[in-house]
């Protein structure tokens, strides 16, 4: 299992830890990749600001004009957020996307762009400090809670989504819970209710039951804090969120049994995620040559432009519906995950319907860069490739547009997997 060089390993945390390096980036070495990415830095862009969705109205044109001002507030988040993705050089921003991911929520069912920026805005706040206050957020947050069903949670009559999908999905994994926790975690949570405009979930009081009840073995009137606090308590909780960072920022092959020791270590009592990144970081497995990760299309997109030192701003309107586009063809549109289970991974980005998509996007990208290498080696040294594979090179001699060189390399599978 040969190791990384530097400069390999300096691509490597990049493209794990953020989204991809910028022109010069790798001539830094991996010391300053690691130390820049897990520090602090002042926000990328500005805040954005949206309202709350419109109440509801019977009247035909009413309800056309709140669909058509929900659309445009989700295209300005989408926009506003890969613009953000671009321009941010920490890994803030690859951070916030996990946790998407992680707790995957769709606005197609929340209705709402205002709570799935206040989701977001918990992500990039929460998101690389203690897992246990970023899951007590979630728990409450109101895109999250409409998104499981957890208005219709209520004392009486309990809605067991998001109780069961909390465990199962965002902290503990399956077999680490019975059917009966689901029911009294259920009951824990009821009450929690979301209002259209406002910003937080409220517990109404004649809603929650605030009769004991036991979940994983402890009996209290848990509040929806202390529940959370009884799940993370589970010493299959640590493994189980270690294990998700690592499949999506290392490897889809498990870490080996004293690797996960290693990574529980890091993330601790005070349950550290900027820990957890620093341990990955200095396992064996992550700095191996063989560990390889394919890109998720936003992955792909966002470190494409960051390498070819495309600005989001840049952009007009055509091109950016037209990313949008290519983002669908590919398999993946933010803020619109298909299930509660979050996106695939792995293999199922290769498909030829995604190949041709990416081709058009490598395209559309290729053609807004002031970058033009002429040959092969020119865009291997733009993309931070290490090598070409004889197949890779044979099909770059055959193009000699400096444009159509650029999208036929940003295709090729030395960049679409992450070496």
């Amino acid at each position: 299992m040969a190791d990384l060089d530097d400069r390999a390993l300096a691509r490597r945390l990049h493209d794990r830890f953020g989204f991809g390096p910028r022109p010069g980036d790798l001539d830094r070495g991996a010391d300053d990749a690691l130390g820049r990415l897990l520090t602090a830095a002042p926000a990328a862009t500005p805040a954005l600001q949206l309202a709350p969705p419109a109440a509801p109205t019977k009247d035909k044109q009413a309800k056309q004009d709140a669909n058509a001002a929900r659309a445009a507030d989700e295209k300005k988040l989408l926009s506003w957020w890969l613009g953000r993705m671009v321009a941010t050089d920490t890994a803030q921003e690859r951070l916030t996307w996990f946790w998407h991911g992680h707790f995957a929520t769709s606005e197609q069912k929340v209705r709402s762009p205002f709570h799935m920026l206040g989701q977001n805005e918990a992500f990039r706040r929460l998101g690389a400090g203690d897992f246990g206050e970023l899951a007590k957020a979630l728990v409450v947050d109101p895109a999250l809670i409409l998104w499981l069903d957890g208005n219709d949670n209520r004392s009486g009559a309990p809605n067991e989504n998001l109780a069961r999908e909390f465990m199962e999905l965002f902290t503990l994994g399956i077999g680490h819970y019975s059917e009966t926790d689901v029911r009294e975690a259920a009951r824990a949570l009821t009450g929690w209710t979301v209002k259209r405009d406002s910003a937080q979930a409220v517990l109404t009081a004649k809603r929650h039951d605030d009769k004991p009840q036991t979940v994983l073995g402890v009996t209290s009137s848990f509040t929806a804090a202390s529940f959370v606090d009884t799940v993370l308590a589970k010493p299959e909780s640590a493994a189980f969120v270690v294990g998700r960072l690592w499949f999506r920022l290392v490897s889809a092959t498990p870490p080996a049994p004293d690797a996960v020791d290693r990574l529980v270590a890091a993330y601790g009592a005070k349950r550290d995620v900027t820990a957890v990144l620093r341990a990955i970081a200095a396992e064996p497995a992550f700095r191996s040559a063989d560990t390889t990760l394919v890109k998720q299309p936003v992955e792909w997109v966002v470190g494409l432009m960051r390498a070819l030192d495309v600005r989001w701003e840049s952009l007009d309107d055509k091109a950016v519906k037209q990313l949008g586009t290519g983002l669908r063809g590919m398999g993946q549109v933010p803020l619109r995950p298909p299930s509660v289970g979050g996106w695939a991974a792995g293999g199922a980005w290769l498909t030829t319907a995604a190949g041709v998509a990416r081709l058009t996007v490598a395209r559309l990208l290729a053609a807004r860069t002031a970058s033009k290498p002429a040959d092969a080696e020119a865009a291997r040294v733009l993309l931070s490739v290490d090598a070409w594979s004889d197949r890779t090179r044979d099909a770059l001699a055959k193009v000699d547009k400096p444009e159509d060189v650029i999208a036929v390399a940003a295709c090729a599978p030395e960049y679409v997997v992450s070496r």
